[in-house]
């Protein structure tokens, strides 16, 4: 039997209510275990993320380097302009604009608490036809 049974993202952030919103439509995932400072979200696939209060948080300042990244999610999408149009709707922000110098297609957003993540375009897995 493994000792680890779950694993979960927890985001420290001043609203843990809002953000879990936001969350939680993006996902299209379902709320979890909740008390007065903590909200979990569960979402397709076993992913898990939680929003711990914090009332002296303050976002990371990436891409600005006098603030390092701390830490960022990946989520991977099929269509990067319908999320991206999801996430603006929800109250996210781009804050990568550049074309990625990486292989993969992906671009660069915040959520309402300033907490980094990025959409990446999930390449086609159906073989090339002709």
């Amino acid at each position: 039997m493994a000792l680890v049974t779950a694993a979960v993202v927890v985001l420290d952030c001043a609203e843990p209510e809002k953000l879990a919103q936001f969350y939680r439509e993006f996902l299209e995932g379902e709320e979890g275990e909740a008390s007065a400072n903590l909200v979990e979200i569960r979402a397709t696939g076993g992913f898990r993320i939680a929003f711990r209060r914090d009332v002296n948080a303050t976002p990371p300042s990436w891409p600005r380097p006098e603030n390092s990244l701390q830490a960022h999610l990946d989520f991977l999408v099929e269509d990067l302009d319908e999320a991206e149009r999801r996430l603006v709707g929800l109250g996210g922000r781009p804050i990568e604009t550049k074309d990625p110098a990486g292989p993969y297609e992906e671009r660069g957003y915040a959520d309402p608490a300033g907490h980094s993540f990025t959409l990446r375009l999930v390449p086609p897995s159906a073989p090339k036809q002709g």
